[in-house]
């Protein structure tokens, strides 16, 4: 595994995927209800454990190849349970450009977690230092928009570039981050 490091706030530890996640790595991935705001269609489910392995290998060896760009494991301190994970990965088609992105379980939603990781993962971009992080999503995912908000990154409206169709797209730079 790279040596990824791991975070702390208040309520969360964020950490790299272990391959020991790998059942609960399924049990998010297997389900539509989160899918179908990270894939591009069509949607398709994780189907077994050995996708699920091979998802944590594959972020592993992005943060190993890029030490800027990983995913994170979103641990709930209280509970010891993976709720979900944020990300830093490379906007596709782009010329280096990086999305900042988060998924959760369904049982651990509506807790304020994205919204408690994610300014890590920010905080972090910007001492690689990356000028500016998007965020990227279906245009009617209004959950995620609603995080956007409140993390204070700046609505550029709906963008067809970097993926297939229409995208809502949300930025921030060092110094709106910094000023904020």
């Amino acid at each position: 595994m790279a040596d990824q490091e791991s975070y702390e706030t208040t309520r969360l530890r964020l950490r790299a995927y272990r391959e020991s996640d790998a059942p609960r790595v399924l049990d998010i991935h297997s389900r539509y209800d989160v899918r179908r705001w990270i894939d591009d269609p069509p949607v398709t489910p994780m189907r077994d454990l050995a996708e699920a392995r091979e998802w944590v290998h594959v972020w592993d060896a992005l943060h190993a190849a890029d030490p800027r760009l990983g995913a994170w494991a979103i641990v709930a301190k209280d509970t010891g349970v993976v709720a979900g994970t944020v990300l830093l990965a490379s906007v596709p088609n782009s010329d280096g450009l990086v999305q900042i992105g988060w998924h959760l379980h369904p049982d651990s939603t509506g807790r304020g977690y994205v919204t408690e990781a994610a300014p890590v993962l920010l905080a972090r971009a910007f001492e690689h230092p990356m000028p500016e992080v998007y965020a990227l999503m279906f245009i009617d995912n209004a959950p995620s928009a609603e995080v956007c908000e409140r993390l204070g990154m700046r609505d550029l409206g709906i963008v067809e570039k970097w993926y297939e169709g229409e995208s809502r797209c949300f930025r921030t730079t060092y110094e709106e981050w910094r000023t904020r």
